[in-house]
């Protein structure tokens, strides 16, 4: 017998949310129950970002740095920077060059003696608040040309009211996706009290097996000192 030949399959939120309620022992019959559905979903994603890195939320940015100009709000949708670093001369190819920022903490950035001090910056401090921002050290001076370079994790994005949306996230993650929604769903329906504890280790296990394969796959090399990629 001849196989499909495809290698496609993936679910949209609607389908996500059926096989979540059937997952629960429930039938989505209303239009409430989507909504529901949506809603916990999108509560899901952010836990998935408290659980911890999701690779395919990494993305490469880049800041134009203002001299005399220290402090910049973090780009839309940015849960934190993973590693950033000073482009100078950004474009030319014999010019070309970046230097590590290195990131520090509340306490050593109120230490810092003086904290207009301008220069090439070689330090960040990032606040994590409600309107994340971040503040370079020495404050960017008119010397030369600065770039901010940065790799952030950016939220998942929403799973909106249309229910032929994707869910964003690779297709290796819909079984975790979909098991984490039954348990979800089954926390709010008294019917389908007797599934929660069953559907729950469902979840951790399908979510355990697809952080363990999300992991970046490349060695690495300690330096004492510092550290590098190979």
């Amino acid at each position: 017998m001849a196989t499909s030949g495809t290698t496609d399959f993936t679910l949209d939120i609607v389908d996500i949310c059926e096989e979540a309620y059937e997952r629960a022992g429930l039938e989505m019959r209303s239009g409430y129950d989507l909504k529901t559905a949506r809603r916990s979903l999108d509560l899901m994603s952010i836990e998935w970002v408290n659980r911890g890195l999701n690779l395919w939320t990494i993305e490469e940015g880049t800041q134009a740095i203002t001299a005399g100009t220290a402090t910049y709000s973090f780009p839309a949708g940015t849960i934190d920077f993973l590693d950033q670093m000073i482009r100078t001369d950004a474009g030319e190819t014999n010019n070309q060059a970046d230097t590590s920022v290195t990131r520090i903490s509340p306490v050593s950035f109120a230490q810092l003696p003086n904290k207009l001090q301008e220069g090439k910056p070689l330090q960040i401090y990032i606040q994590r608040t409600t309107s994340p921002q971040y503040t370079l050290w020495p404050v960017p001076d008119d010397a030369q040309t600065y770039t901010l370079v940065y790799w952030r994790i950016r939220r998942i994005q929403d799973a909106g009211t249309a229910g032929t949306n994707t869910y964003d996230a690779p297709g290796r993650w819909l079984p975790a996706l979909t098991a984490g929604l039954a348990y979800y769903v089954s926390m709010k329906r008294p019917e389908a009290t007797q599934r929660i504890q069953l559907l729950k280790a469902v979840y951790d296990e399908q979510f355990g097996y697809a952080a363990d394969e999300d992991r970046v796959k490349a060695s690495i090399q300690l330096v004492p000192g510092g550290y590098g990629w190979i």
